[in-house]
């Protein structure tokens, strides 16, 4: 069976990690990139061994030596370059966050469902072995009954200029990482359990001249299943740390606790109060604290994210995250811009009024007038 021909809308940074990935992944090869400005195009092409190269990004999607477009364009091209992949029968990769509004999810989720294309929403912590080794520990029972959860990502600030702009990227550090918590919950918890309530502070700290945006955020979402069961969850997300880039993740449960540092060590530090299955651990045993293993190389989950589409594509089962969870992450994004903006605690979801073009109006509204 022949490769899936992918074509990259973006060259950027999250485009190079993604054609690493790539060269990982089994069925699938980049065939064509796009980039606003050509000479970049051929350079990514060259670097990266991808055949053709391109400045204008709707030969990548109409292309015949195309079967998936991956887009890594800025926030605000989402819904149309998805929308124009979709009426060329071209399969969807949408790099986080899906779009801007719901009105664009919806209108993205509805073209591939017209088209009987995938859509697939690239949320590579539902892949990081380290941070999947949590989940299974949370949903095995190890950890006991899950109260509380916790994501960290923090540097000193995003690689392209579009993300300072808030027109393009519709909101800051918020809109960049938080959407990463935000998803990762919803994977640890299941679809049983549903965000009701968010609490949020967005502030501006390092970047005051460069952006209207927040570079700093701390977000505190509370979930509910039908069983009565809370767990709250805090996405704490930074443009303002500096000294290089931190992500970790914490699992607290009633009957231990787990902590995943996605850069450092091959291991999830682990507190087990029963223990769990140790057959691939180099341990007499894992009640208490142990080091729960996972595979060193491609620790952030991209190549394992990819193949995971191409073998979606491949049989017919439907991928881990798609159109819909990016729209659910949305809403969530919208509910803690509201909370930001009004200091107080909001029910979720929240439905932003008409004039509300962008996310981080609702924190600051005259941001991107």
């Amino acid at each position: 069976m022949s490769n899936l021909r992918v074509g990259f809308l973006g060259a950027g940074f999250i485009a190079g990690i993604h054609a690493e990935a790539f060269q990982r992944v089994k069925g699938a090869e980049v065939s064509v990139v796009f980039s606003r400005t050509a000479a970049r195009a051929q350079e990514f092409g060259r670097r990266h061994g991808v055949p053709r190269w391109t400045d204008d990004w709707r030969t990548v999607v109409e292309g015949s030596d195309v079967d998936i477009v991956l887009v890594m364009l800025p926030n605000f091209r989402h819904a149309e370059a998805t929308e124009a992949a979709a009426a060329a029968g071209k399969h969807v990769i949408v790099e986080k966050p899906l779009c801007l509004t719901l009105d664009e999810a919806d209108r993205m989720i509805a073209a591939c469902e017209r088209a009987g294309v995938m859509l697939a929403y690239a949320e590579e912590l539902c892949f990081a072995p380290k941070y999947e080794r949590l989940r299974a520990l949370a949903q095995d029972g190890a950890l006991g009954r899950v109260y509380h959860l916790r994501q960290a990502e923090k540097h000193s600030g995003p690689h392209a200029d579009w993300f300072w702009d808030v027109r393009r990227s519709g909101g800051g550090v918020l809109m960049d990482m938080g959407c990463h918590a935000f998803g990762w919950f919803r994977w640890v918890l299941g679809p049983a359990f549903r965000p009701v309530e968010m609490l949020c502070r967005c502030d501006r700290h390092m970047h005051t001249e460069r952006t209207e945006g927040e570079d700093h955020s701390v977000a505190v979402v509370t979930f509910e299943d039908g069983a009565g069961h809370r767990v709250t969850a805090q996405a704490e997300d930074s443009w303002a740390k500096l000294g290089g880039m931190d992500d970790r993740a914490e699992v607290y449960g009633t009957g231990g606790v787990a902590y995943a540092d996605l850069f450092q060590g091959s291991s999830a530090l682990v507190y087990s109060e029963k223990g769990y299955d140790y057959a691939l651990e180099k341990a007499g045993g894992t009640q208490g604290w142990s080091f729960a293993l996972a595979e060193e190389a491609h620790q952030q989950g991209y190549p394992h994210e990819m193949q995971h589409f191409v073998d979606c594509l491949r049989t017919g089962q439907s991928p881990r995250v798609t159109g819909h969870d990016g729209r659910a992450v949305l809403e969530m994004l919208l509910g803690a811009y509201a909370a930001a903006g009004r200091a107080a605690a909001v029910r979720l979801p929240v439905q932003p009024p008409p004039a509300v073009a962008l996310p981080v109006q609702l924190w600051q509204p005259q941001a991107g007038a």
